[in-house]
Parts: C-alpha cells; structure tokens; sequence
C-alpha cells in the first residue's frame, strides 16, 4: 500500500452513537486511498483501509473497551464527504464508549489517558513516516447518558468544556467538533438540557464548532433502531452533513 503524503489526523470519540451501533454492509464504501484506519491499539505500525465496522476491535481493557459493540457508524459516510470537500485524505482513529457519562472523561481518567495515547501514537507513527499532518483534531458526540441521568446542564457544558480544551491543549490541537446529540425516541424531551448546553457550548467557544444537529430530527423520521440508537440509514446521513460541515470549516479557517 502506498502512503499518503499528506492527511488529516481525526480522533473519532464519545459514546455509543459515535461509535456506531448500526450495520456495516449498509454503510458505503469509501474508496481506496481517501481514507484509513489508525488502529492504535492493535495494529500501531500501519495505516489499514477505513472500513466499518470502524473501530470494532480497538478495545483497551485498561481504556476503552466494548467488544463486538461497534456493528456500524457514521464513519465511513463521514470521510466520505470529507474527502469530496477537501480533496485530502483522512487518517481516523476510534476512541468511543458506548453508554459513557462526561463525568468518565474527564481530564485523568482511563478513557481520557486511553483517548491522548491514541492521538499521540497515531501523530508519531506519522511523523516517523514523513506524512504532513494537515490538521489534528477531534469530533465528539455524547450526552445521551447524562441526559439518562439528568445531570445538571450546567455542570455538563462545563465539564465538557474542560474536558475538550484540555484534550486538544495535550494533543497540540486547536479546534474541536461537535455533533449534537438527538433524542430519545420515547420521551421526546429527555435530552433537550443536554441538547442546550451543547448549542451553548459552541456558541460561547469559538473553538469548539458545531457541524450538525441531524440526529435530533430521526426520532420523528422513524430512523431509531431502539429508544437510543439509529439505524445505519441515519448514521450515513449525520456523517454525510458532519464531514461536508466540518470540512468546509476547516478549508475556510485555513491560516
């Protein structure tokens, strides 16, 4: 496999929705030489086509772990619209939790410590291989559990506020993404505290932006496959609008 020259470094992280709980023979196809895996944690001395299910055995016991959990994701959709916007390859690298609460990434604990090794050692692998690192970052999606357990809207945009500034100031980032959660399908309310905090988040946070609030709309589209998760259908289309947003972003903040 040729090397690519140049890539973006994107840490894909968060819980279950992030780390995708769809079907994988129902996510498109993305084409040879657009994207790859980092796979930090078992196979750390190769970049190895993106394909889903991303992620699926990137499981750390003393980090993040979830085995056989990750069935399908936005991923591949994702770098898909990411490429056709910035015409550069996509180096992604799974760091997400299913059922995770703010409160478990918090700057010192396992998933925070996991999530920075992995960033660190895919960006020295890069670098020991002479590929450009266009931008380093990370796009974040969670909160569908500390809506469950009605945490304070408050604390969570503070605390998830601490928690992106100090993962991008450890990883020599500069910006950060987000994708706003969507609701539970049976209590149409449950996650608007949360859906709150985060849209304030982004607009208090110039660094922080927010590149889709589409999950909120699949409850009503009779796109959920369960009162949490979404069918693969939904999945494609969040990362369709994330990596196109995301990427426009980028190419219009280019220094």
């Amino acid at each position: 496999m040729n090397l690519p020259q140049k890539v973006y470094l994107i840490m894909f992280m968060g819980q279950s929705n992030m780390a995708g709980r769809g079907t994988a023979s129902q996510a498109p196809m993305v084409e040879p030489g657009t994207a790859y895996e980092f796979k930090a944690i078992t196979q750390p001395n190769t970049l190895c086509p993106l394909q889903e299910p991303f992620g699926a055995l990137e499981n750390n016991p003393s980090g993040v772990y979830e085995p056989e959990m990750k069935t399908g994701s936005m991923v591949s959709a994702f770098v898909n619209a990411f490429y056709a916007v910035s015409h550069e390859p996509v180096v992604g690298v799974s760091c997400a939790k299913g059922g995770s609460s703010i409160s478990e990434w918090m700057p010192g604990t396992p998933y925070y410590r996991d999530a920075v090794a992995r960033n660190r050692v895919c960006a020295d692998w890069l670098a020991h291989h002479h590929i450009q690192v266009l931008k380093n970052t990370v796009i974040w999606c969670q909160g569908c559990t500390d809506g469950d357990l009605h945490t304070d809207p408050r604390l969570y945009k503070r605390s998830t506020e601490t928690f992106l500034h100090s993962y991008m100031s450890d990883c020599g980032m500069d910006t950060s993404f987000l994708i706003q959660i969507g609701n539970h399908r049976d209590d149409a309310n449950l996650y608007v505290p949360i859906q709150q905090a985060q849209l304030a988040l982004a607009q208090e946070n110039q660094d922080i932006v927010l590149v889709s609030q589409l999950l909120k709309t699949f409850a009503q589209r009779g796109l959920m496959r369960d009162a949490f998760h979404y069918l693969q259908e939904g999945y494609n289309l969040v990362g369709d609008e994330a990596g196109q947003n995301m990427a426009n972003y980028i190419l219009a903040h280019k220094s």
